[in-house]
């Protein structure tokens, strides 16, 4: 049964990979979807979206996400063979602004790391 949910979520990841771009004017930053949850009775799915861009941006995207979500819920419907398409929940997914925080704090302490280098 677990192996059956995650290659659900595979697949509406793939297939909301698609649809999104072309149902939201994304124009205004790099949207992609970075994972889905589903519950094990298939009716509800959480969708984490990550927007790169500034913070109005990102904003407008998920405002745009939830006044979609019916029309993306059709054409995945159209899209997906199944008996019911879940119910979507959109959430924005920051782990790669957390990820480049830490990235730019590790170069910061980098200054460090040169230091002991050309001690030896």
């Amino acid at each position: 049964m677990i192996n059956r949910l995650a290659r659900v979520c595979e697949v509406l990841k793939r297939e909301l990979g698609v649809i999104i771009p072309r149902e939201i004017d994304v124009r205004s930053a790099l949207v992609t979807v970075a994972s889905v949850d589903i519950t094990p009775d298939l009716k509800q799915a959480h969708v984490y979206v990550s927007a790169m861009g500034n913070s109005p941006a990102r904003r407008k995207i998920m405002q745009g996400l939830d006044d979609s979500r019916v029309r993306i819920q059709a054409e995945l419907n159209k899209r997906m063979k199944m008996k019911q398409t879940p119910h979507l929940h959109f959430h924005l997914d920051e782990s790669i602004e957390r990820g480049t925080r830490v990235i730019k704090l590790m170069d910061d302490l980098g200054l460090v790391e040169e230091k002991n280098e050309t001690d030896e």
